[in-house]
């Protein structure tokens, strides 16, 4: 009887513990997912999560967002400036030209200097078409010289605006504390502070707008030559070369020289001849002195010891 009872006791544990493990197995079963054909997928340990922090996604999990304060390179601001020298027949012409030009992409033209074999001129356009309009100055003459240069203003403009947020804030809690003044001295003195922050706030705005300007428009300075005067400044070289700009200091030296003897000779005139009269007047009247002296009687000498 009992040990009818120890096999049925027994049966009974086997029975439980193949549940058990059944219900195991199907939990793990629906956790894991089906593949098409029936069989369980295998979790890729490997593979990044698909979602990054705040649910971005993939895209935002791979993108790499920049630090606050630091533009990336497409945000760069660059200020570029660029210098060109041509030659060509007829200066004046391409001068002509060189307006037509400019004016056709928006820009201006700022200081010239224009003679006759010669000229240069700033010609200031927006920066996205500063490389066109260069190549169109370029094909006006023989280009000799072409030169782009820029420079980052990026930090420069971050500060300016953070320096601008911050003394905008300054100013409307100066003026909020104006409109709570009661007394006559509090009002003179939030008045004097406040027009102290509104000039450095109005400082600040200039800045910005002169970098913003720079940065905006591209200047070009553009050098014209003669095509004659450029080929004699090629030959001029080597002894010959030397010999005639010595010559041309020479000429300088002496012109200059001419001129600073020609501004004195008024003041020579005037006052060397009196100053010359004078002194041989002085020398003339001291030459009769010097003999009275010499000729003079004899002092008697001291009596001899006894």
């Amino acid at each position: 009887m009992f040990k009818r009872l120890r096999w049925v006791a027994a049966a009974g544990i086997v029975l439980a513990l193949a549940g058990c493990s059944a219900t195991d197995s199907g939990g793990e079963s629906a956790a894991m997912p089906m593949s098409a054909d029936g069989k369980q997928a295998v979790p890729n340990q490997g593979a990044p999560s698909q979602e990054g922090p705040g649910g971005t996604g993939k895209a935002g999990a791979n993108k790499t967002p920049a630090p606050a304060g630091q533009p990336g390179i497409t945000d760069r601001k660059l200020v570029r400036t660029a210098s060109l020298e041509l030659t060509t027949p007829n200066v004046a012409d391409l001068i002509s030209q060189v307006r037509v030009i400019t004016q056709g992409a928006a820009g201006y033209t700022g200081q010239e200097s224009t003679q006759e074999k010669r000229a240069t001129i700033n010609v200031v356009v927006p920066s996205e078409r500063l490389d066109g309009v260069l190549d169109q100055l370029g094909k006006l003459g023989k280009q000799v010289r072409r030169e782009v240069t820029a420079t980052d203003v990026t930090e420069q403009l971050v500060d300016v605006d953070s320096r601008l947020a911050t003394q905008k804030a300054s100013v409307e809690r100066i003026r909020a504390l104006l409109a709570r003044a009661t007394s006559v001295s509090e009002i003179t003195s939030v008045e004097s502070e406040l027009t102290s922050r509104e000039a450095e706030l109005e400082s600040l705005q200039k800045r910005r707008e002169s970098l913003a300007g720079s940065v905006a428009m591209s200047t070009i300075s553009v050098q014209i030559k003669a095509e004659t005067v450029a080929a004699a400044e090629e030959s001029r070289g080597g002894f010959f070369g030397g010999l005639t700009d010595g010559w041309d200091a020479f000429l300088t030296f002496g012109g200059g020289l001419l001129t600073v003897i020609g501004a004195m000779a008024p003041f020579l005139l005037v006052f060397g001849i009196p100053a010359a009269a004078l002194v041989w007047w002085l020398r003339k009247r001291r030459r009769p002195a010097a003999p009275a002296m010499a000729g003079g009687p004899d002092l008697p000498s001291a009596p001899p010891l006894e």
